[in-house]
């Protein structure tokens, strides 16, 4: 057998002794190990924490968007506040209308449905709610999948419902809760402001954003009223309708989300020309914000990570701080070592084995504490946090490269000594 055929095997199973050796010597200093492992264990604790809060609340963003549904377009009417404003803006507009609807319709080929919206707070509401009065929505049938609406009890109005202006209506989740608490709701009436409703559904809950969302309305999509749209217009009436247009809002469910970008410069151009650029509605392109939310979420996560790495740095330091330490009280051993015949690579893989071995323990107990730390933040403050293999994987990964960095100058000054000076160390 050649000389050089037995190197390779010899090394492999020098790694297990060197294993042995390297946990042995940790454990006989274990407070110093521990001291040492501080900086690793908090640091990883401080990106798997902050990682989970950043990916909870954009996990419930995103998932509000796309409850809105990439494939819609969202025209919504800035109301006046005041009767000054709103002859300031009826000098140039007549606001959003029903006609607006309709020559969208015709001139955007791409929108697949659609439906207005009229919705406003009845000043009256029978029987009274336990909560905050529920808004009502005034909407075609249409927005029952526009809306990703589910129909958790009885029915959604259809379209002869619409047509016949029927006094008919479907409660949110939190609405029917507040009217009529845990007794059943389809069946019975409701009247709002001087019209009795028959209600002959219940929707199930929706998703609400914790923080602003831009452009979109910031109110309970639970509490609210659904009627036919027809219904809302002709029979109920709004005692502040003369602030408010025709209608409010407009829902445009297109045949692609390809063509949402440029479906929506048209619906912005329509509305300018019609509106004689009063700026007075804005159009909502959930697939942009959607892109939006993405990418917010990748600067926040970098940012959330820089920021915790100053802890593994700081903790990467103490370990190179200790094993430099380490050489100074072991400087015989590492003579007696090479005098039996050790090379120095044997020096430097047992000294990178040891710093690997602080910096993985490190990361295990930061990993748990992270996890612990997520789960406090969400019980103390109730926010949504989210522990992703991810952010493990990436504090994991970052704390064992750390520990290799670091505890790769002390290693090769270890291997560099002189034999002879250091047997006679003291």
């Amino acid at each position: 057998m050649k000389p050089g055929s037995m190197a390779q095997p010899r090394s492999l199973e020098q790694w297990l002794p060197d294993l042995a050796f390297g946990l042995e010597n940790l454990a006989s200093h274990k407070l110093r190990s521990l001291l040492t492992m501080l900086g690793m264990i908090f640091g990883v604790a401080a990106v798997v924490a902050m990682l989970s809060i950043g990916a909870g609340a954009q996990q419930k963003v995103m998932a509000f968007i796309e409850q809105l549904g990439v494939r819609n377009l969202i025209v919504e009417a800035k109301e006046a506040r005041n009767e000054q404003e709103l002859q300031k803006v009826r000098k140039n507009s007549p606001g959003l209308t029903l006609s607006d609807y309709q020559i969208i319709r015709q001139n955007v080929p791409n929108i697949e449905e659609g439906t207005p919206r009229k919705r406003f707070t009845p000043t009256k509401i029978l029987p009274k709610p336990q909560q905050d009065t529920p808004v009502v929505y005034g909407v075609e049938p249409s927005y029952l999948e526009i809306g990703h609406l589910r129909v958790t009890e009885g029915r959604f109005f259809d379209a002869s419902d619409n047509a016949a202006s029927a006094p008919v209506c479907v409660l949110g989740a939190a609405a029917k809760d507040s009217l009529f608490g845990a007794s059943q709701a389809v069946g019975e009436y409701i009247k709002l402001n001087e019209m009795w409703c028959h209600v002959i559904g219940i929707a199930g809950p929706q998703l609400a954003p914790e923080s602003d969302v831009s452009g979109v309305r910031t109110e309970d999509l639970n509490n609210l009223v659904y009627a036919p749209l027809n219904s809302v217009l002709y029979r109920l009436e709004d005692s502040q309708s003369w602030l408010k247009d025709e209608i409010d809002g407009l829902y445009l469910h297109l045949a692609s989300v390809d063509t949402s970008v440029t479906d929506a410069e048209v619906v912005r151009g329509i509305l300018n020309s019609s509106h004689h650029d009063a700026g007075d509605f804005s159009v909502i392109v959930p697939a942009e914000l959607l892109a939006q939310q993405k990418r917010t979420e990748q600067l926040f996560n970098t940012v959330m990570v820089a920021i915790a790495s100053i802890s593994l740095l700081v903790g990467g330091i103490g370990i190179m701080n200790i094993m430099l330490a380490a050489i100074l009280e072991r400087t015989r051993e590492i003579g007696v070592r090479r005098a039996i015949g050790a090379r120095r690579w044997d020096i430097i893989r047992q000294f990178v084995i040891e710093a690997t071995l602080i910096s993985f323990a490190g990361g295990l107990l930061g990993v748990v504490l992270g996890f612990a730390m997520s789960e406090l933040i969400a019980w103390l403050a109730g926010w949504s946090t989210v522990v992703t293999i991810s952010s493990i994987l990436l504090a994991f990964v970052v704390s064992i490269s750390v520990g290799l960095i670091f505890g790769i100058y002390p290693a090769v000054k270890a291997a560099r000594l002189d034999p002879v000076e250091a047997i006679r160390y003291e």
